[in-house]
């Protein structure tokens, strides 16, 4: 991993115009620059660039963000890719956080795979480029396919001689391991020791990852050989650096197109996605012949929502394949399927059309996920009650996993209308599936959790109070500690009001902005001062009334911000605006370049000091806010609950409501005494 204080050199580095310029035509614009954004097709320049902000975003789709985020998404790389590209790019030398033997041993694995298969990448497209008969049989077979070289050259196409072990004495005559020869699967030892080539007499595929890589590869028996050959394909085994469940052939060739067109089309083999670029159309990847994977679809929505998936005309495979089409559905994806013609795969069909048609087919072919199925599965029931019953069933189990709940419903009236079926049979149905799938999913669930129970507190457990720094209470006041008959502020309110949420983002905008910065000193139990920073006065604070922050992200960026808290280099602003999850630094940059003041809290006639030299004045206010918001907020929730006749008519719960009623009352008046006092120290 990368230590703190490289990334700290490569964040003061990087700057977003310098970084923005390699890949956007810039012209100044006032303070910042602008020009036409390279995440969508952008007509007129609607992607600005801020130099004091040192951010960029466009107005338009609203990508941006920090120089690490804007090299994420453009290049499509992980955070600590990205931070390894500026590191390049600024000449930084990459220094590594010490890791154990273990991780040691296990990176050192990792890149030797990777070496080898770089290796034999090379050493494939060399035999069939350099040899007679890699020429004579490799290269003339992707030739009568129909390839043309400028796409065999693309996807490093290649080929192994049918020779017991040439890659293996090849490797080892390289200097290679024999080990990693044997891991990666390029060569196989059998039961009497003898070692041979997987892909011998193959054309070969190198599988690459999304950040080019090959971390595998496909050979296919040539045609002279598959006479009587179940298995035409033979992939490489799963390793330490490849797995079949989350590689998707062609997505690092593919995922740029798929980002401006928005659409990834989904097919089976490796030539269908050859056959595919070679008519013009390149957002499209392959699962490779295996079933779609959860990983695979995740892969595919990082960059689009919208997937058309491409069948051929054999019935049997459609039906294999509508699993895969309710696991895209489970996802939010937007899916379309494509049916060609009866004995045409995109290879085939590809060769019989020129690349006008072609994708002028594609385009007026595409039909709706519920179209689709119900056209099929119509034809199949032709008029017989249990057959159309069944077909209902079907739909309804796809409606029932999309997760939106718009969607779900215009699905719902769009199939009601196909089958002419009242909308509220469909509706209930798919109830029942859905509160059956959550039932499974809280089983499945409580039998992965620890069966082991918590410590108690005395026996080995820590408390909050065990834990929590000792803050003097003219700074912390407890709502605990104002009276016997006083409860807590409760933590489950049935909504979140848009001024609860409005409180809890300001208290947030000072975690990010402030969230390492001392606010005060407070006595030990020693009485020796110790420094109190705004994170531990925020988390403190709601600790002390069993509150927790609603929104998940304000949640992840306040535990985030404790467990960096005390690491060495740790600026709150700077770790979260180039956080590697794009949610978090959009929020963080939002809040850490607001123009506005959090509080207006002075008096008057007397200047306002900045934001950073008022924190032990500006936190218990805003903290006392946020508290009085809630307070509110449940207040409400009762005032509700007493217009219920149901509640009115039972005499035992409306009293119970008033007590509440009254103790919320009493802490709503202490808080408002709270915020209207100024804190003195």
């Amino acid at each position: 991993m990368i230590d703190r204080l490289t990334v700290d050199r490569i964040l003061d580095a990087a700057n977003i115009v310098d970084v923005v310029s390699d890949f956007v035509t810039l012209r100044r614009a006032g303070a910042n620059l602008k020009g036409l954004c390279p995440f969508h097709d952008d007509r007129t320049p609607s992607f600005m660039v801020s130099p004091s902000k040192n951010i960029c975003k466009c107005f338009a789709c609203g990508k941006g963000g920090t120089p690490v985020h804007f090299i994420m998404e453009h290049e499509q790389l992980s955070y600590p890719d990205a931070l390894r590209y500026l590191a390049k790019k600024y000449h930084i030398e990459i220094k590594e956080r010490e890791q154990t033997d273990e991780e040691k041993a296990e990176q050192s694995e990792r890149e030797s795979l990777f070496i080898v298969n770089e290796w034999a990448n090379e050493w494939f497209q060399q035999q069939m480029n350099d040899t007679v008969d890699g020429r004579a049989i490799g290269l003339a077979y992707f030739r009568q396919r129909g390839f043309r070289d400028d796409l065999i050259k693309k996807f490093q196409l290649g080929y192994c001689p049918d020779k017991y072990d040439a890659q293996w004495q090849a490797g080892k005559a390289a200097g290679y391991n024999e080990d990693f020869l044997l891991k990666t699967g390029l060569c196989i030892r059998n039961e009497a020791g003898k070692t041979y080539d997987r892909f011998r007499a193959r054309v070969i595929f190198p599988i690459h990852t999304i950040s080019g890589k090959v971390v595998g590869f496909g050979g296919r028996v040539l045609d002279s050989r598959t006479k009587g050959v179940q298995v035409k394909y033979q992939n490489s085994p799963e390793s330490v650096i490849y797995s079949k469940k989350r590689e998707l052939y062609g997505l690092f060739f593919a995922k740029k197109a798929i980002v401006k067109e928005d659409l990834c089309y989904l097919v089976e083999g490796y030539t269908d996605v050859m056959a595919m670029h070679q008519q013009g159309v390149e957002n499209v990847v392959a699962s490779s012949g295996t079933a779609l994977t959860h990983e695979q679809i995740r892969a595919i929505h990082r960059f689009t929502e919208n997937i058309v998936v491409i069948y051929d005309g054999d019935a049997a495979g459609i039906k294999a394949s509508q699993r895969g089409i309710d696991m895209l559905l489970a996802e939010g994806m937007s899916v379309k399927l494509l049916l060609l013609p009866d004995g045409d795969d995109p290879d085939s069909f590809a060769r019989k059309h020129t690349a006008t048609d072609y994708q002028q087919y594609l385009r007026e072919h595409q039909v709706d996920f519920i179209r689709f199925k119900t056209d099929l599965l119509l034809d199949e029931a032709q008029g017989d009650p249990i057959k159309l019953s069944r077909l209902v069933n079907n739909i309804v189990d796809s409606l029932a996993v999309i997760p939106d709940e718009i969607t779900r419903t215009f699905y719902i009236k769009e199939t009601s209308q196909m089958l002419s079926l009242e909308e509220r049979i469909i509706t209930s149905a798919v109830a029942k599936v859905r509160k059956k799938l959550r039932e499974e999913r809280l089983k499945e669930n409580s039998r992965k959790a620890d069966p082991s129970p918590a410590l108690p507190a005395g026996e080995g457990a820590e408390t909050a109070e065990d834990t929590a720094p000792p803050p003097s209470e003219e700074i912390i006041p407890s709502l605990t500690e104002q009276t016997e008959t006083v409860s807590t502020v409760s933590v489950k309110p049935t909504t979140s009001s848009s001024r609860v949420l409005q409180a809890e983002r300001l208290l947030v905008q000072m975690l990010v902005r402030y969230g390492e910065q001392v606010m005060c000193n407070v006595e030990d139990e020693n009485g020796e001062p110790q420094p109190l920073t705004v994170v531990e006065y925020v988390q403190y604070s709601l600790t002390q009334d069993q509150l927790e922050l609603r929104d998940p992200l304000h949640r992840q960026i306040l535990e985030e911000a404790q467990e960096h808290l005390h690491e060495e280099g740790f600026r709150s602003a700077r770790y979260f605006e180039n956080h590697p999850e794009i949610a978090v630094a959009d929020l963080a940059n939002e809040l850490g370049h607001d123009s506005e003041t959090l509080s207006k809290i002075h008096e008057k006639g007397i200047p306002v000091k900045p934001e950073e030299e008022r924190l032990v004045e500006l936190l218990p206010h805003l903290v006392a806010d946020y508290k009085l918001a809630i307070i509110d907020d449940e207040l409400q929730q009762i005032v509700l609950q007493t217009k219920d006749p149901a509640v009115l008519a039972d005499k035992e719960r409306c009293t119970d409501l008033m007590l509440r009623y009254q103790e919320k009352k009493k802490i709503q008046a202490e808080l408002g005494r709270q915020r209207g006092d100024r804190v003195i120290l």
